[in-house]
């Protein structure tokens, strides 16, 4: 069965099953041969040229893998009898505790500091904190559930939001009422049709003076332009792992806009979620061999 992985540490793990013939292609290595020949694809973190092209050669293509919980670049050119299944679960630890850390940074004015202490400038000064604060979490999925964990020591009010209302969760419906009490509003929602764009100027002029908006989902669920308007005026505050467009380029007005913090992409980007992809790489194939039911199928939207 010949099976494309992403790295030599996931064909390691792969290496004792019976049949499984594996090869590494990423997105800087050059495409190997055999490819109307791979029947498992499990694409590397960061997405290779030309998806659409490249499984329309997979004519022998039977299941994709990501390492990701987002599929957006695969979702639409899956094609039929192909199944798709996403990494949930495994940069939920990361992307919790990069979520944490940002809003601490912000609200502690973290950032201000080193730029002082670079400076050699002792600049005392009362700042925020996120005790007795309210964090609102936008994509009330596994993420949410493991940063809603993290915050428990924190002393503050979680309110929880997802696409399908349940108990102790609001609907997305409820999330123009919500936003004005919000501290803190962390964006965990997928990349979809529905929430392209869903942080507009209307949202963002909806949320109370002073909060933080944490965007550790797509760069595209929040209008860029919108963001930068809300954050020159000094009444919001941000921190971004993803941003619209990613890379930022340099020169970007994003980059030097007050009250910002930036990282590029990397929450998920751990030795934890390394370890539970494999975990996870292994267990898939391992159930499909036996022709048991996978985990995490996609199949709808997400």
């Amino acid at each position: 069965m010949k099976t494309w992985v992403p790295s030599e540490s996931a064909a390691d793990v792969l290496s004792d099953l019976p049949g499984v013939d594996c090869a590494v292609y990423n997105s800087t290595t050059p495409m190997p041969q055999g490819v109307e020949e791979v029947e498992v694809w499990i694409p590397p973190l960061v997405t290779v040229p030309d998806v659409r092209g490249t499984m329309a050669r997979m004519t022998s293509l039977r299941l994709v893998q990501t390492v990701t919980a987002g599929v957006e670049p695969y979702r639409p050119h899956i094609p039929e009898g192909v199944t798709l299944c996403n990494a949930r679960g495994v940069h939920d630890a990361g992307t919790a505790e990069w979520a944490v850390g940002a809003m601490v940074a912000v609200l502690r004015e973290f950032p201000a500091f080193v730029d002082a202490q670079r400076r050699g400038e002792w600049t005392y000064r009362h700042t925020g904190v996120l005790a007795d604060s309210t964090v609102l979490i936008v994509g009330y999925g596994s993420i949410g559930a493991a940063l809603e964990r993290r915050l428990a020591g924190f002393e503050v009010e979680v309110v929880r939001v997802a696409r399908t209302a349940r108990d102790g969760v609001h609907g997305m419906a409820d999330l123009p009422a919500l936003l004005p009490a919000a501290d803190v509003v962390v964006l965990l929602v997928p990349a979809t049709a529905d929430t392209a764009g869903m942080v507009d100027a209307a949202f963002l002029a909806g949320m109370k003076d002073g909060a933080v908006l944490v965007n550790a989902a797509r760069g595209g669920i929040v209008d860029t332009d919108a963001l930068i308007a809300e954050l020159k005026t000094g009444r919001l505050r941000a921190a971004l792992d993803v941003t619209a467009p990613e890379p930022l380029p340099e020169g970007h007005p994003l980059w030097s806009a007050p009250g910002v913090l930036i990282t590029p992409h990397v929450a998920g980007s751990t030795p934890a979620s390394e370890r539970r992809v494999l975990r996870l790489i292994r267990a898939q194939l391992e159930h499909y061999l036996a022709g048991e039911p996978l985990v995490n199928v996609i199949t709808d939207t997400y």
